[in-house]
Protein backbone atom coordinates (compact mmCIF):
# COMPACT_ATOMS: atom_id res chain seq x y z
CA UNK A 1 0.00 0.00 0.00
CA UNK A 2 1.43 3.35 -1.00
CA UNK A 3 0.92 6.48 1.05
CA UNK A 4 -1.65 6.99 3.75
CA UNK A 5 -5.21 5.73 3.69
CA UNK A 6 -7.78 8.39 2.81
CA UNK A 7 -9.27 10.06 5.90
CA UNK A 8 -12.90 9.33 6.80
CA UNK A 9 -15.03 12.35 5.98
CA UNK A 10 -17.84 13.46 8.24
CA UNK A 11 -21.18 13.36 6.45
CA UNK A 12 -23.69 16.03 7.36
CA UNK A 13 -27.32 15.13 7.96
CA UNK A 14 -29.81 15.26 5.12
CA UNK A 15 -31.83 18.38 4.28
CA UNK A 16 -35.25 17.30 5.55
CA UNK A 17 -34.64 15.14 8.64
CA UNK A 18 -31.04 16.13 9.51
CA UNK A 19 -30.22 12.41 9.84
CA UNK A 20 -26.79 11.06 8.84
CA UNK A 21 -28.09 7.56 8.01
CA UNK A 22 -30.64 8.96 5.57
CA UNK A 23 -27.97 11.21 4.04
CA UNK A 24 -25.80 8.13 3.45
CA UNK A 25 -28.77 6.27 1.97
CA UNK A 26 -29.40 9.17 -0.42
CA UNK A 27 -25.75 8.99 -1.48
CA UNK A 28 -26.13 5.23 -2.14
CA UNK A 29 -29.27 5.85 -4.26
CA UNK A 30 -27.52 8.60 -6.24
CA UNK A 31 -26.48 7.77 -9.81
CA UNK A 32 -24.18 9.82 -12.05
CA UNK A 33 -23.76 12.51 -9.39
CA UNK A 34 -27.41 13.60 -9.52
CA UNK A 35 -28.04 14.16 -5.82
CA UNK A 36 -31.22 16.22 -6.16
CA UNK A 37 -32.79 13.37 -8.14
CA UNK A 38 -31.77 10.85 -5.46
CA UNK A 39 -33.17 13.11 -2.72
CA UNK A 40 -36.48 13.36 -4.60
CA UNK A 41 -36.67 9.55 -4.92
CA UNK A 42 -35.95 8.96 -1.22
CA UNK A 43 -38.22 11.71 0.10
CA UNK A 44 -41.08 10.66 -2.22
CA UNK A 45 -40.70 7.07 -1.06
CA UNK A 46 -40.77 8.27 2.57
CA UNK A 47 -44.05 10.10 1.86
CA UNK A 48 -45.49 6.90 0.36
CA UNK A 49 -44.32 4.91 3.40
CA UNK A 50 -46.03 7.45 5.65
CA UNK A 51 -49.29 7.04 3.70
CA UNK A 52 -49.12 3.22 3.66
CA UNK A 53 -48.12 2.53 7.25
CA UNK A 54 -49.39 5.64 9.11
CA UNK A 55 -46.06 5.62 11.00
CA UNK A 56 -42.94 7.78 11.01
CA UNK A 57 -41.05 6.81 7.81
CA UNK A 58 -37.69 7.08 9.59
CA UNK A 59 -38.82 4.46 12.12
CA UNK A 60 -39.98 2.11 9.33
CA UNK A 61 -36.73 2.72 7.40
CA UNK A 62 -34.50 1.99 10.42
CA UNK A 63 -36.50 -1.17 11.16
CA UNK A 64 -36.07 -2.29 7.54
CA UNK A 65 -32.31 -1.64 7.61
CA UNK A 66 -32.01 -3.61 10.85
CA UNK A 67 -33.84 -6.60 9.31
CA UNK A 68 -31.84 -6.50 6.06
CA UNK A 69 -28.31 -5.89 7.39
CA UNK A 70 -26.20 -9.08 7.64
CA UNK A 71 -24.30 -10.14 10.75
CA UNK A 72 -21.92 -12.52 8.93
CA UNK A 73 -20.74 -12.91 5.35
CA UNK A 74 -18.48 -15.31 3.49
CA UNK A 75 -15.26 -14.35 1.74
CA UNK A 76 -13.10 -16.53 -0.44
CA UNK A 77 -9.74 -17.52 1.01
CA UNK A 78 -7.06 -19.55 -0.74
CA UNK A 79 -5.36 -22.10 1.50
CA UNK A 80 -2.92 -24.64 0.09
CA UNK A 81 -4.25 -24.61 -3.46
CA UNK A 82 -7.91 -24.82 -2.44
CA UNK A 83 -10.44 -22.01 -2.19
CA UNK A 84 -12.63 -21.93 0.91
CA UNK A 85 -15.66 -19.78 1.64
CA UNK A 86 -14.74 -18.51 5.11
CA UNK A 87 -17.41 -16.82 7.28
CA UNK A 88 -16.46 -13.43 8.75
CA UNK A 89 -18.33 -11.07 11.05
CA UNK A 90 -19.42 -7.88 9.32
CA UNK A 91 -18.33 -4.51 10.73
CA UNK A 92 -21.02 -1.93 11.49
CA UNK A 93 -20.25 0.39 8.58
CA UNK A 94 -20.20 -2.42 6.03
CA UNK A 95 -23.36 -3.90 7.56
CA UNK A 96 -25.21 -0.64 6.91
CA UNK A 97 -23.77 -0.38 3.40
CA UNK A 98 -24.80 -3.93 2.47
CA UNK A 99 -28.28 -3.46 3.90
CA UNK A 100 -28.83 -0.26 1.93
CA UNK A 101 -27.36 -1.72 -1.22
CA UNK A 102 -29.56 -4.83 -1.07
CA UNK A 103 -32.66 -2.66 -0.48
CA UNK A 104 -31.84 -0.50 -3.50
CA UNK A 105 -31.06 -3.47 -5.76
CA UNK A 106 -34.25 -5.29 -4.69
CA UNK A 107 -36.27 -2.13 -5.40
CA UNK A 108 -34.67 -1.77 -8.84
CA UNK A 109 -35.49 -5.38 -9.70
CA UNK A 110 -39.20 -4.92 -8.91
CA UNK A 111 -41.55 -4.58 -11.84
CA UNK A 112 -43.77 -1.61 -12.31
CA UNK A 113 -43.88 2.01 -11.38
CA UNK A 114 -41.45 4.75 -10.43
CA UNK A 115 -38.33 4.13 -8.38
CA UNK A 116 -39.83 5.97 -5.39
CA UNK A 117 -42.84 3.61 -5.34
CA UNK A 118 -40.67 0.52 -5.74
CA UNK A 119 -38.32 1.69 -2.99
CA UNK A 120 -41.22 2.45 -0.64
CA UNK A 121 -42.73 -0.99 -1.25
CA UNK A 122 -39.39 -2.71 -0.63
CA UNK A 123 -38.74 -0.77 2.60
CA UNK A 124 -42.21 -1.59 3.93
CA UNK A 125 -41.76 -5.28 3.00
CA UNK A 126 -38.32 -5.37 4.62
CA UNK A 127 -39.63 -3.81 7.83
CA UNK A 128 -42.23 -6.61 7.94
CA UNK A 129 -39.49 -9.24 7.42
CA UNK A 130 -40.43 -9.98 3.81
CA UNK A 131 -39.12 -9.03 0.37
CA UNK A 132 -36.12 -9.80 -1.79
CA UNK A 133 -33.62 -7.92 0.40
CA UNK A 134 -34.52 -9.99 3.47
CA UNK A 135 -34.25 -13.18 1.40
CA UNK A 136 -30.77 -12.07 0.29
CA UNK A 137 -29.72 -11.63 3.94
CA UNK A 138 -31.08 -15.07 4.82
CA UNK A 139 -29.21 -16.69 1.93
CA UNK A 140 -25.95 -15.02 3.02
CA UNK A 141 -26.49 -16.22 6.60
CA UNK A 142 -27.29 -19.72 5.34
CA UNK A 143 -24.08 -19.75 3.29
CA UNK A 144 -22.06 -18.66 6.34
CA UNK A 145 -23.73 -21.36 8.47
CA UNK A 146 -22.94 -24.03 5.86
CA UNK A 147 -19.27 -23.00 5.78
CA UNK A 148 -18.86 -22.67 9.55
CA UNK A 149 -16.36 -25.54 9.48
CA UNK A 150 -13.84 -23.27 7.73
CA UNK A 151 -14.08 -20.48 10.32
CA UNK A 152 -10.65 -21.40 11.68
CA UNK A 153 -9.14 -20.05 8.41
CA UNK A 154 -10.34 -16.55 9.25
CA UNK A 155 -6.86 -15.37 10.31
Amino acid sequence: MRGKPAPKRDIQGDVKYNDVTIAKFINYVMEEGKKSRAEKIVYDSFELIKEKTKQDPRHVFNKAIKKVSPLVEVRGKRVGGANYQVPFQVRGERRYYLGCNWLIKAAQDRRGRSMAEKLAAEVVDASNGEGAAVRKRESVHKMAEANKAFAHFSR
